[in-house]
């Protein structure tokens, strides 16, 4: 189950509509809507995307340290770009106690918030050494690949064939991102990476995999969300 199903399902197991959640988060509907099918580009940003599920994991009763947790790992430590209209469009939606705030006050502040994220995007942007191979750096699924006939020892070739559509995350050791998205029903991909791949499965039941030519089957049950690391050896659940 993904972040958005599951924030879904708390929400309607509270029999709490769209509209009530968003009076009790002050969060807007549509921005709600998008993060409920796992769309968070209406959030502007990671910083504003982790308050949000924060605040309405919060109101649905989930724990909001997993759920920013989990959002962090589907994100593989990416950043999303924040555009400065966004964040003078959050500045202006505050409440009462912000808007009697000065303007060179709220200045200062917007100035320190893109500080602060330019330089994380310039820390994740230069860290790691670790090697990554894939078809495709977008979001579509990539081609299918020809595996090597004899990897090197360090090398992991992962090989997905997905018997119906369904949505997977693949990084490799460092954390760098090698696809994040969906794979049609019928398509096969193969990433590899050096010492491992993490692969999160949005239905583990919806996937073949070949782990440098071994074939590993199904790696979970139908609609399972599963979270599996693959190394040179023997894979082994995270």
């Amino acid at each position: 189950m993904t972040i958005g199903e599951a924030l879904a399902e708390a929400r309607e197991r509270m029999g709490l509509t769209i509209g009530q959640l968003s009076q009790r988060t002050r969060i807007r509907e549509t921005v709600i809507e998008g993060i409920e099918r796992d769309d968070f580009s209406l959030c502007g940003g990671d910083f504003y995307a982790r308050g949000h599920l924060r605040a309405i994991s919060k109101a649905v009763g989930l724990d909001p340290d997993e759920t920013v947790r989990q959002y962090d790992e589907l994100r593989g430590g990416s950043v999303m770009s924040v555009r400065a209209s966004s964040v003078f469009k959050a500045g202006r939606s505050l409440g009462g106690r912000a808007r009697r705030a000065s303007g060179w006050t709220m200045a200062l502040a917007i100035a320190v918030v893109l500080a602060a994220i330019f330089g994380i995007v310039r820390l994740l942007g230069g860290s790691g050494d670790a090697v990554q191979e894939t078809a495709s750096h977008s979001r579509r699924a990539p081609d299918t690949q020809h595996e090597p006939a004899k990897p090197a020892s360090d090398t992991v070739v992962l090989k997905v064939t997905a018997k119906r559509s369904s949505w997977i995350n693949v990084r490799d050791g460092a954390g760098r991102q090698l696809f994040q998205g969906t794979v049609p029903k019928g398509k096969t991909s193969t990433w590899k990476a050096r010492d491992q791949v993490k692969v999160v499965f949005g239905d583990a039941g919806a996937f073949h995999l070949e782990v440098n030519g071994k074939d590993l089957g199904t790696p979970g049950k139908g609609g399972q969300m599963l979270r599996r690391t693959y190394g040179p050896g023997v894979p082994g659940p995270r």
